[in-house]
């Protein structure tokens, strides 16, 4: 019998991050599964939404589209992405993510290694609607 803790999760443990547009879900990560070289999780975008430009300075990205019609723009150049489409983006480069299609699109996504600090990991080059209404807020 195994002494190790359970590393299933299911999405419905997870919360909803909505600052950066879309519904970013992490699943496996140092807290929820005591990963330490990434995490992974699930972005879960409805039509005419997009996740921000971002790019992430110590982490390269790998994501898998599971669902959906999405474009993806790299560095400035926009690229579709489809269902069974996988891409790897390297460190450094400006991303975001938009779904063009007419239903929700749902893409898998992994980033390693993991930031010296998880504020670290993540660096916004624009706003969405989302962070804005989130400020608003607060």
């Amino acid at each position: 019998m195994s002494t190790e803790p359970n590393r299933i999760v299911h999405l419905d443990q997870t919360q909803p991050n909505r600052r950066r547009g879309g519904d970013l879900r992490a699943l496996l990560t140092p807290t929820s599964v005591g990963a330490t070289s990434g995490f992974m999780g699930v972005a879960i975008i409805q039509p005419g939404e997009r996740i921000g430009e971002h790019y992430h300075p110590y982490s390269e990205e790998f994501v898998f589209v599971v669902s959906g019609s999405l474009e993806v723009d790299l560095d400035g150049d926009s690229h579709p992405l489809r269902p069974d489409q996988g891409l790897m983006i390297p460190r450094d480069v400006r991303h975001r993510f938009r779904n063009v299609g007419s239903t929700e699109a749902r893409m898998v996504f992994h980033l390693g290694p993991l930031a010296p600090r998880p504020e670290l990991g993540h660096v916004d080059t624009e706003e969405t609607e989302d962070a804005a209404q989130l400020g608003a807020r607060t």
